[in-house]
This record gives structure tokens, C-alpha cells and sequence, in this order.
């Protein structure tokens, strides 16, 4: 049997990870401590990376393909098949900013005011290209961890990930730009992506992914509406194309389904109950393939 190995991230997004691949049909199981999941996918073999070393790992054809951040593809300087961005994060759906950060009472203003300075991150490579991009000369550090904690003791500023800003906040961070926006990529190894098997494998995969992480904003909508209330309703009701309406069987009545974005839900189905709408049913989705 064919065989496609597909590494996922371990850490921050795993569970996140684990619940966007379920919406698209792939139920992972993992036990306590292990790298080896299974997958009700007898074509998967499924392995556990940290985000920080998987786009070496899939370069290098350890693995066929996997998911991890632009960010870390970035800083490896990964030579992959890139096949779709996947938006979604641990804690929103906003994407991760790496940020450049100094204590909230320190003097710098910009970039420029770190000449010669320290920089603690991660994100060293990615950092330093900034910094030259900027033509400006600072130390850079790799920071093992806890780096919000460093300036201003420790360091002039850090290069960090945030998705609300929180956490900086709470160590009297000020963000003075950034420098680096990052979703979570879906990539594969070059070789592996030119096998017909494989490249179809991961193809279908994606689509099913994309459809899983677009149903994440949308709802369903189902509501009996009086005929003669028809165009009212129509008027309220944006749609991905046009409402499917269907006649029921008691005389004058029609079923109206459609699917909206989540956002407007509140404030479209007062309407529709206003307008004549009864019977209004709200459900969430896996997902909407296009």
C-alpha cells in the first residue's frame, strides 16, 4: 500500500491542529508523550515536529509533507513545495505577528534607535535580515525561552510572536513595529510532491483542509418563510451564491437555506424574524469546498 508521511506541529497549535484536520475528515489520536499518532487513514503516517524544525525536516524527505508557520520556513531558508496558507492559530484566527519589542519605559522609538544594541529571539536569521534591510547594525541573540521577561535587564529589545498582544502587555512590553506576519503553511518535499500518487494525496488533502478553515467562519441557515414574505426575506439574506428555496407541504410556505459568515448572524436574524421568517435554525459546518 501507498504510503504519505505527513508530519504535524507538536506544541502551541497541535490541538488546534488536531481539531481543524477532524473538521476535514482525519480523526488524530495521540497518546500522552508520543511523536506517532494514529490517523483513521490507512494511507497516513502521521509524526509529531516542533514548528521550529519541520520545513528542515521536509526538505530533507524525512517526511513527505507537513503543517508549520511561514515564520519558521523563513528562518530554516527551506527549499519546499509550498501547495496552500491554512489560516488558523491556537488562540484566534488571526495570524501570528513576530513583533519587535522594548520595555515599556525604555527610550527607543524605531529600529534605528537599537544601533548597536541587543536583540534577544528565536527568529535570529529572520531578525538580522531585518535589521539589514533597515541598514542597521545590533547584536542579535538566540533566546532559549521566557523572552519576554529579558529587557531590559538582559536585553534592549526582543523579536517575538503574539497574536493579541497580550503577554507583552503583561510584561510591560512596547511594540515598536513588525516585522514579520505568519500563518500556518501546508508544505511538501520536492521530490515527494513530483510522485503522481503523493502529489494527489496531498492535493485532495488540502482541498479538504481549505474546505475545513473556510466552514470555521461560516454557518449554515435554514427558516420556513410565508411565500408571499419571499422577496423581503430574499433582500435580507446574503448568500454564497442564491438560497436553495423549496416548497413544504402546507400550502403558502416555503423552506429557505443558505450559508452566511458567522459575523452578521446576530444582527440578520432579528431581521428575518421581523421580516416573517419562523422556524429559524442555525448549525455550524465542516466544510464549504468552492
Amino acid at each position: 500500500m501507498n504510503k504519505l508521511k505527513i508530519a504535524l506541529p507538536k506544541g502551541s497549535l497541535e490541538e488546534a491542529t488536531y481539531q481543524l484536520f477532524k473538521k476535514a475528515g482525519f480523526l488524530v489520536t495521540v497518546s500522552a508523550r508520543s511523536y506517532f499518532p494514529s490517523i483513521d487513514d490507512p494511507e497516513l503516517e502521521v509524526i509529531l515536529f516542533r514548528p521550529q524544525e519541520m520545513s528542515r525536516y521536509i526538505e530533507e524527505g524525512v517526511v513527505d509533507c507537513g503543517v508549520t508557520g511561514h515564520d519558521w520556513i523563513l528562518e530554516n531558508e527551506s527549499k519546499i513545495v509550498e501547495l496552500c496558507e491554512l489560516q488558523y492559530s491556537k488562540q484566534t484566527r488571526n495570524p501570528v505577528r513576530w513583533v519587535l519589542a522594548v520595555h515599556q519605559d525604555s527610550p527607543f522609538k524605531n529600529v534605528k534607535d537599537l544601533k548597536g544594541k541587543k536583540i534577544v529571539t528565536e527568529l535570529v536569521n529572520v531578525t538580522r535580515n531585518y535589521l539589514k534591510k533597515n541598514k542597521i547594525t545590533a547584536e542579535v541573540e538566540f533566546s532559549w525561552g521566557a523572552t519576554e521577561v529579558k529587557p531590559p535587564q538582559l536585553a534592549d529589545a526582543i523579536v517575538e510572536a503574539t497574536e493579541t498582544g497580550s503577554s507583552l502587555r503583561a510584561n510591560h512590553l512596547r511594540i515598536v513595529d513588525t516585522i514579520l506576519t505568519s500563518v500556518p503553511k501546508f508544505i511538501a518535499n520536492r521530490k515527494s510532491y513530483e510522485d503522481p500518487w503523493k502529489r494527489r494525496k496531498m492535493e485532495n488533502m488540502v482541498t479538504l483542509l481549505r474546505g475545513a478553515i473556510r466552514a470555521q467562519e461560516m454557518v449554515g441557515l435554514k427558516m420556513n418563510v410565508p411565500k408571499k414574505d419571499l422577496p423581503k426575506i430574499l433582500k435580507i439574506l446574503p448568500a454564497l451564491k442564491k438560497p436553495t428555496v423549496s416548497s413544504l407541504s402546507e400550502e403558502g410556505w416555503l423552506d429557505v437555506e443558505t450559508i452566511i459568515h458567522e459575523s452578521v448572524v446576530r444582527e440578520i436574524i432579528p431581521a428575518l424574524k421581523k421580516a416573517g421568517a419562523s422556524g429559524i435554525i442555525e448549525y455550524s459546518l465542516n466544510k464549504v469546498i468552492e
